[in-house]
Formats: C-alpha cells, sequence, structure tokens
C-alpha cells in the first residue's frame, strides 16, 4: 500500500527523512520497497478554466478550447482529451515550461491549428497514475494559481504489508505502528460514536458471512465535485476522485482501514437485508459489468433485489450521482474467508475486499461510519439521522495471551527486563490483566487478531527492542552420521557423480503422475483428493517421468538424450517408499559426423550396460521376459538382483528408434551401497604379457560365464581378460567362436614366459574340463 508522509504527519510526528521512516518500518518486519518523491513545482504551469470548446475543423479527435489562465487573455489550446466539460478548471503548461516526462511546451499548430500551451493529465505533471483524460482540478482552485500551490512536495512510502496484518492498511493504523516503535504519541484517535444505536431497519440472513452490519441516513446532500484537500490525499496514493460523496467513502477507508459505501436512497425498495445469493442471481455491478452469483456470495439486497456484493462492490442501479439527494451509508463486517472466495471466483479484486480479507478492525465500524457521515455533512451540506440502524453482533474480542518473561528471555536469548516488555506490549495497544513475578495475562485489542500464542506477543517484543540488540550465537552442535547421511553420501559420491561423469545429465520429476501415463504406471495409488488430472497418483516408478523428459526434449529438437534420476518409489499395494535410479538413453552417440566417421550409430544396449558398470559393482544382464520391455534384462550385482532394463517397445514411447531404459534400488541395503571410491594406482614400472585364448563354444554358454570361470579362482599374475572376437554361423548354428586375450603382470619385477605359460595353462585346462569348450590352436 501507498502513503502519503505528508498525510502521516497528520496523525504523529515523523522523522525528517523518509529514509528514516523506512528504516524503522523495516527493521520491525514491515517492508518499505520503493519511497517516491512527488509533488507539482513546475515553472509555467499554472490554474486554467476552460470557457469554450469547438471541434477541430481537420480531427475528429481534437477539439479547440478557450481557457482563461487569469492574465486577462484567453489563450487557444488544442485538447485531445474528452472528460471535460465548459467550466472545468484544468491545469495549463505554458510555453517555456518543461513537464516531468521531459516534455518541452512550445507554441505550435496541430492540424493547421494554432495551440498556446497544453491541458495536462495527473500522469504528466507526475502528481497520479491516471492517463485518460485532463486532471479535472477544484472549483475552488483559484485561476492563474501556479500549480505547485494546489499539489504541494510529498513523498510516497510503497509499503508491503504481509497478510496477517490487515490493520495497517489505513493511515491510522500504521502510524499507530510507527508510535508503538518509536515511543511517540499520536495527534488524533478516531472519535467515539454519538449516534442513538437502533437494532431495526436492517436484517442479516447470513449472518456467518456478514455477523455485523450497520446503516446511517444522510439527507439532502449535494453531490459534486471534491475539495482540493479531499482530491489531492486520494489522488497521492493513486485513488481516481470521482465525486465528494465516493470520495468521502474511499478517504476514511484510507483513513481508518475501513471500507463503507454509499448508496442513493431513494433508489432503493424497502429496508435491507443481508443474505446469500441465489443460484444464477445476476448482478450489474458499479464497473459496468454483470455478474452471475451463486449461493456463496454474500449480497447486500433491498426488498426486490441485490444492491450490492458484501465486501466487494456496489450496484450500479443504486450507485451515487450527481442527481443524488438522499444517501444510505453502510458499514459492516464480513467474514475474511467468504470475502475472499467471492472475490476470486467473480475475478473482481476492490480495495474493500482486499481490506475485508485481511480482517477490519470490529472496533473501527461504526467509528468509520461516524467519520463519513461527518465528512459528508461538512463537505456536501448533508443532514444526517441521529439513529444509527444496526443488525447482528460484532465479532468477539481475540483470547488472553499469557506471557512468560522466562521463556521470552529464552526465545530470543537475551534477558530483557519484565518491565521493559510490558512497555512494549502496552505500546503496541496490548492491556495488563493480572501478572505475577514470572508472567503477565495480556489483553489483546480488537485489531490485533494475529496475537494468539505467547510466541506472538515475543515476537512483538523483539520488533520493538531491536533485532539488532540480539548478539548472533551458533547454535549448531555435532551430529553423527545417521542412516540419511550415509543414503545422501551414496546417491552424491556413488551415483550421481559417476553418471554425471558418464555423460547423462539429472533430472527431477513429479512425484504425481497423470491418468495417461504409460503402462509402467497402471498399479500406481491414487490420491482421494487429486489437484489436477496431471497429479492423481503416486508413482511406482520413475520410468514414466523419465518418458515424459525424452517427450519435451524431442520436442526441441534434441538428436539424443542421456538422463538419470534418483527419487522415491511408492510401490503397490500399501506405498511402500523406496528409493530408486532411473536411467534412459535415446538417440546417436554422437550428435554430429566426425572427420573419423561420417556415420552416425544409434545408442544400444550395449551403451546402457556400460552406464550400469559405472555404478553397479559385479554387473551382470540375465535375460527375463517382461510384457513392458521388447527386449528385457535383469540387472545383477554379483548374485544379487537390483533392477531391471532393457529396450522399449514402440507402443511405450512415440520416439523414433530405440529407448534404453533401467531402473535399480538404492536403498541402503542394495549392492550399490557397497561401492567403493576409486583408489589412486600409481603407472606400472613393469611391462605386462599377453596370451590369446580361442575357443569354441555352445551357443548357450553366455561370455559372463565363461568370464567367471577364466576369473575364478583367479591366478595372482592375471590382471583382465578382454573379449576381441565373436564369430557364430548364420542360420540357427548351435556352436560359436570366442577370443579372449588375458594379460599378466607383476607389479614388483619383469614376468618370465615360464611362469605365465603355467598360469595360463591351468586356465586352459580349467575351460576345458568345467565347460567343455574346444580350443583352437
Amino acid at each position: 500500500m501507498k502513503f502519503s508522509v505528508n498525510w502521516l504527519r497528520e496523525f504523529v510526528d515523523l522523522p525528517k527523512n523518509p529514509e528514516e521512516i523506512a528504516e524503522l518500518l523495516t527493521r520491525a518486519g514491515i517492508e518499505t520497497k520503493n519511497i517516491e518523491t512527488r509533488g507539482a513545482k513546475i515553472d509555467n504551469v499554472v490554474v486554467s478554466q476552460i470557457t469554450a470548446s469547438s471541434r477541430h475543423p481537420n480531427a475528429d479527435r481534437l477539439t479547440v478550447c478557450q481557457v482563461d489562465d487569469g492574465s486577462g487573455t484567453k489563450r487557444q489550446i488544442v485538447c485531445g482529451a474528452t472528460n471535460y466539460k465548459v467550466g472545468d478548471k484544468v491545469p495549463l503548461a505554458l510555453p517555456g515550461a518543461k513537464l516531468p516526462n521531459g516534455t518541452e511546451i512550445r507554441k505550435s499548430k496541430l492540424r493547421g491549428v494554432e495551440s498556446e500551451g497544453m491541458l495536462c493529465s495527473a500522469i504528466e505533471l507526475g502528481v497520479g497514475q491516471d492517463a485518460d483524460g485532463l486532471l479535472i482540478l477544484s472549483p475552488e482552485a483559484r485561476i492563474g494559481a501556479p500549480i505547485g500551490d494546489l499539489f504541494p512536495a510529498d513523498t510516497i512510502l510503497d509499503v508491503e504489508i504481509t497478510p496477517n496484518r490487515g490493520d495497517l492498511l489505513s493511515y491510522f493504523g500504521l502510524a499507530r505502528e510507527i508510535a508503538a516503535l518509536s515511543g511517540k504519541k499520536l495527534k488524533s484517535m478516531p472519535r467515539e460514536v454519538k449516534a442513538e444505536i437502533r437494532r431495526s431497519g436492517v436484517t442479516i440472513d447470513a449472518t456467518r458471512e456478514c455477523p455485523f452490519f450497520s446503516a446511517r441516513s444522510v439527507d439532502n446532500v449535494k453531490v459534486g465535485p471534491s475539495p482540493q484537500w479531499l482530491r489531492a490525499k486520494i489522488e497521492s496514493v493513486g485513488i481516481r476522485s470521482i465525486n465528494n460523496i465516493v470520495d468521502i467513502s474511499n478517504f476514511v477507508m484510507l483513513e481508518l482501514g475501513q471500507p463503507t459505501h454509499a448508496f442513493d436512497a431513494d433508489k432503493l425498495r424497502g429496508s435491507i437485508n443481508v443474505r446469500l445469493a441465489r443460484d444464477g442471481e445476476k448482478f450489474l455491478a458499479l464497473d459496468g459489468k454483470t455478474y452471475s452469483l451463486n449461493h456463496d456470495n454474500c449480497v447486500v439486497a433491498d426488498q426486490e433485489r441485490a444492491i450490492g456484493i458484501g465486501g466487494v462492490m456496489g450496484g450500479e442501479e443504486t450507485g451515487v450521482t450527481d442527481s443524488t439527494k438522499n444517501i444510505l451509508l453502510e458499514a459492516a463486517y464480513f467474514l475474511p474467508a467468504s470475502i475472499r472466495r467471492t472475490a476470486r471466483n467473480l475475478s473482481l479484486p476492490t480495495d474493500a475486499s482486499y481490506r475485508f480479507e485481511r480482517g477490519v478492525d470490529p472496533e473501527m465500524i461504526l467509528r468509520a461510519s461516524h467519520r463519513a457521515t461527518e465528512l459528508v455533512r461538512e463537505i456536501a451540506g448533508g443532514t444526517p439521522a441521529k439513529e444509527i440502524h444496526v443488525a447482528g453482533k460484532l465479532p468477539a474480542d481475540p483470547a488472553d495471551v499469557t506471557l512468560s518473561y522466562e521463556k521470552c528471555d529464552r526465545v530470543i536469548g537475551v534477558a530483557i527486563k519484565p518491565k521493559t516488555v510490558d512497555e512494549i506490549l502496552t505500546h503496541f495497544g496490548l492491556k495488563k490483566t493480572g501478572s505475577t513475578s514470572k508472567a503477565g495475562i495480556w489483553k489483546i485489542p480488537s485489531y490485533r487478531r494475529d496475537l494468539q500464542r505467547d510466541v506472538d506477543l515475543i515476537e512483538e517484543v523483539v520488533r520493538a527492542y531491536g533485532i539488532d540488540k540480539i548478539p548472533g550465537t551458533t547454535r549448531g552442535r555435532f551430529m553423527s552420521m545417521t542412516k540419511a547421511d550415509r543414503s545422501h553420501d551414496l546417491e552424491t559420491l556413488f551415483l550421481r557423480e559417476r553418471l554425471a561423469g558418464s555423460g547423462l545429465s539429472e533430472v527431477r520429476t513429479s512425484k504425481l503422475i497423470s491418468r495417461s501415463a504409460s503402462a509402467f504406471t497402471e498399479d500406481a495409488i491414487e490420491l482421494r483428493n487429486p489437484l489436477s488430472e496431471d497429479h492423481v497418483a503416486l508413482r511406482p516408478s520413475l520410468i514414466s517421468g523419465l518418458l515424459g523428459v525424452l517427450e519435451r526434449n524431442i520436442r526441441a529438437g534434441a538428436e539424443s538424450v542421456s538422463v538419470f534420476e534418483i527419487g522415491r518409489a511408492f510401490i503397490p499395494p500399501d506405498g511402500k517408499e523406496e528409493r530408486h535410479l532411473g536411467i534412459l538413453l535415446w538417440g546417436n552417440v554422437a550428435s554430429s559426423p566426425n572427420w573419423r566417421s561420417q556415420t552416425k550409430r544409434n545408442l544400444d544396449l550395449f551403451d546402457l550396460k556400460g552406464v550400469l558398470e559405472c555404478v553397479v559393482p559385479n554387473l551382470s544382464f540375465r535375460p527375463v521376459t517382461s510384457p513392458d520391455f521388447a527386449l528385457a534384462v535383469e540387472v545383477w550385482s554379483g548374485d544379487q538382483p537390483v533392477g531391471l532394463g532393457g529396450q522399449l517397445p514402440a507402443s511405450k514411447s512415440s520416439a523414433p528408434g530405440s529407448v534404453l531404459v533401467a531402473e535399480l534400488r538404492s536403498t541402503p541395503d542394495s549392492p550399490l551401497a557397497k561401492s567403493t571410491a576409486k583408489k589412486f594406482r600409481e603407472l606400472d614400472r613393469f611391462p605386462s604379457v599377453t596370451r590369446d585364448i580361442a575357443m569354441i563354444v555352445p551357443d548357450e554358454i553366455s561370455h559372463d560365464k565363461i568370464l567367471r570361470t577364466i576369473q575364478e579362482p583367479r591366478e595372482p599374475l592375471l590382471e583382465s581378460v578382454d573379449l576381441f572376437d565373436l564369430f557364430a554361423e548364420q542360420g540357427g548354428a548351435t556352436r560359436k567362436s570366442l577370443a579372449y586375450r588375458l594379460t599378466y603382470r607383476n607389479r614388483s619385477r619383469t614376468l618370465k614366459s615360464d611362469e605365465v605359460n603355467e598360469g595360463h595353462a591351468r586356465i586352459r585346462e580349467r575351460l576345458k574340463r568345467e565347460l567343455g569348450v574346444t580350443l583352437r590352436e
């Protein structure tokens, strides 16, 4: 909300420097977003009066005005605005004037007609945001007076009010806060209501949505332009002046924080009733739009129709116009939740609904009505009724709160004297109703319904005492490593870093999936109250989310996608949570051909295996069948299964080409958790010796089985085994030929041929004995 510093000074003494005010508020948790200087002290801009107006002879959208600037000579001005009438007083920029936006005014011809200056809008003078037409000045303004006399220099504070501090949405409320923080006294307080209270004339059917409603008649009002002081105040914070009655209502809302509304009393039909709208009931609002209401909307109605959406906006049919003679002034309390729902459903946020949503002060309702009535009497010459008609009852005061001085010191971290604590809370409007040496019982004011617990009162103490006076302390302490810490280290050191080093990118997808998710999620546990159709169930697998990432990347033009995700899956039927690792590969190995090869190779199952070897110790694949895969393998780590992988069928993804996926369990008891960090090993100083073994084996014997036979029991000198050749006849052959290269090395000396041949011979004999292979000499 924007606040004029000049207006604030009417309630409390302020520091001369606006930055000090902003600093005081910000340190107390009330952020000042911006400080803006306003005023219209501009040379050669004066008050003028339009004495005649005619259409421009050469332009349909321009008019030619004759204006009186007080110099005794009429000036001719070409104008494009349409919101004025003859007799209005408007700002005139004379030749030689320079406006805040940089525009320099000169005599000129517009479409062949000479113009001796420019009539100005509020935004052109820097005194408001209205750019739709001319700034219409008060009839009291003196012709020829400098415009700076009407708009003195001012500073505007743009203050960010949090939703729980509705009491600060007024000049009186912010001044009351500043007084409490600075130890100053308020210069003025809202007056007590002296009118007679009558429980007649109005009724409330919707007592939940509107607990309290008041109405007061003011007869014989004269609707017209507002005096300059009133216009200047409301326009300083961006509210456009309409007429004196409406401006008074807006002024009281800004001053006291209580919205009011004036109805044309002669257009009302019978007594007032506050009720819920009927489903489909139509309502023509003051903004000129017709709204379709429902049973959740609270309306103010007469005996025939709705005349206002309670707490939001009045109706066009009963609005105040220039011909209005008698008004009925409304001031009420509406349930914040009801107003919030109505304003959102109708897309109709207003200044009134903004305040009612955050809660107004019940004690200010009748005082605001009285203040508005007195202003109508002074400005519009009305005769107020001696009585105020009311219905319902005001909300109960907040419950008392007990504050322990020992807890206050413990929470804040410093010892504050009980006397100081009492003084601070008293300045904020709280009253002490009981006390002991260790605690005090405090009555909460009606405007501070956010104070509900002792910690809320401690927060008030901190805000006034000064958080900068509280020394910083380190409250951290050593904690032994937990299961969660070990899991985090596993995922970061042994999974994320290794996969990222292999060229994969980590992604994060939602734990909630849509109804249209792939077949991987058929057994997903559905939510009882999903927020949308895209988030209706808990994911039992990470694959569906990775497929969504793939589709988005393909739409963006990606030629290759290599991604992984580590996250929680929810296993049906009981929703047991497990940490899973999901991997997806698709596309080309290289994004473009290079000088060594002009062809592109698609990623295949061996690329997936190579990625898994980075994170799975003793990796092996075992063929399985699965309806979700075109080619499925079970992923094993040694003698323990850890997950499933393979190639998806075309029905599971719209991506062209092979889509390879794997999903592994990464729980603390998983073999992945037994991965060890890589250790540095110096370069070998002694040469290696290689021997080849070529063999013919039955087709059903796997490479993995041959590899285990070679390596177990391990020969001391054997360093590595590599398959370098595979040949199998086409057409249903039952045998295949494989060739392996075995590397031998001793790290402390150079090997001799005899000892290499001895170990190599043992391996050859083991292959023939255990697997029945035929060695090729």
